[in-house]
């Protein structure tokens, strides 16, 4: 018959897996996009955009796209996502964890299961000596096969669009194509003028204002056929909920550029932007407020993109890290 000290620890170790499981949930925003980063960038498409000013983490990694990756896709500073069950230690740590949680449920304590605190200690001293050398060992055979110049920093392009040739913001990619005979992508320099930062600034808006009137078509000229979709989705989502998103009163209040270059002959251009904006949830029949989002203001990549003859459109947003 389980004591009332046991039945603490195991409603204790309970609580503890239901807070870890909460705190891993993902927290939804309304806003076109959701809080989300989705779209695409070209070749760099599943490149985290460089750091700015407005952005001084840089912006997060795409989550959602109709691009899929290639050999050809890859550039500098490339973070490739990491490979299930392949980071060092983390199998083995869980396992710990696991066991204590295991051994509190069946009322043996924490690290009762382990043989009591001192083994354990001991055990945990001995894994750290063992880590440490590992660690060592790989770093030590990791230098020694990394090519010359491997990790080279570059330069991000300037806010009058000026870039490093030889980088990631003009000139051909010198990593793509390296192995497997994928084709290069060939990259070059693309100016962005007063002119081109206006236009944006005016996309911020009319997309927000299209969005809360839930206006398609006008969503459909200002977007991507595949940013328009996604949109076109949530619309759909928040129908279902019975829900409009009304946004209004959006002001720029500083952005700058990230990134500028031209693939082919479409142009490319990713601004951090941070603006002002009031965000609402409104009741479809009654037109009651069911929910406010307390944030004033939101900082997000937007990547344009310009095809000749055509003017820009959004085709990509990105959270900020």
């Amino acid at each position: 018959m389980l004591t009332q000290f046991s039945r603490r620890r195991r409603t204790a170790a309970f609580l503890a897996l239901a807070a870890a499981l909460t705190v891993a949930a993902p927290v939804a925003e309304a806003r076109p996009g959701g809080g989300g980063s989705f779209g695409s960038r070209g070749s760099r498409t599943y490149t985290a955009p460089s750091a700015t000013p407005t952005a001084p983490g840089g912006g997060m990694t795409m989550q959602r796209s109709q691009t899929a990756p290639s050999p050809g896709m890859s550039n500098p500073g490339m973070q490739a996502p990491a490979a299930p069950g392949r980071r060092f230690g983390g199998g083995f740590f869980a396992g710990l964890l696991g066991a204590g949680l295991l051994g509190a449920l069946l009322g043996g304590g924490f690290f009762g299961g382990l043989g009591g605190l001192a083994s354990m200690i001991g055990l945990l001293f001995q894994v750290g000596l063992v880590v440490l050398v590992v660690m060592l060992a790989v770093r030590f055979f990791r230098r020694r096969s990394e090519p010359a110049g491997a990790g080279a920093p570059y330069a991000r392009s300037t806010l009058d669009g000026g870039s490093n040739p030889g980088g990631p913001m003009g000139g051909p990619n010198p990593t793509a194509g390296s192995f497997g005979g994928a084709r290069p992508v060939q990259t070059r320099k693309v100016e962005i003028s007063p002119a081109d930062y206006q236009a944006f600034e005016r996309l911020l808006g009319d997309i927000q204002d299209a969005y809360s009137r839930e206006d398609r078509v006008t969503l459909g000229n200002l977007t991507t056929p595949e940013m328009a979709g996604y949109f076109d989705e949530e619309l759909r989502n928040n129908a279902a909920q019975g829900v409009v998103n009304k946004i209004t009163d959006v002001q720029l209040l500083q952005g700058d550029l990230a990134e500028a270059w031209g693939e082919d002959r479409t142009d490319y251009a990713t601004v951090a932007m941070r603006y002002a904006l009031k965000d609402v949830m409104v009741d479809r029949a009654s037109g009651r407020i069911v929910k406010t989002e307390p944030a004033p203001e939101a900082t997000e990549l937007w990547t344009f993109q310009r095809q000749p003859g055509r003017g820009w459109v959004l085709s990509a947003i990105q959270q900020t890290r």
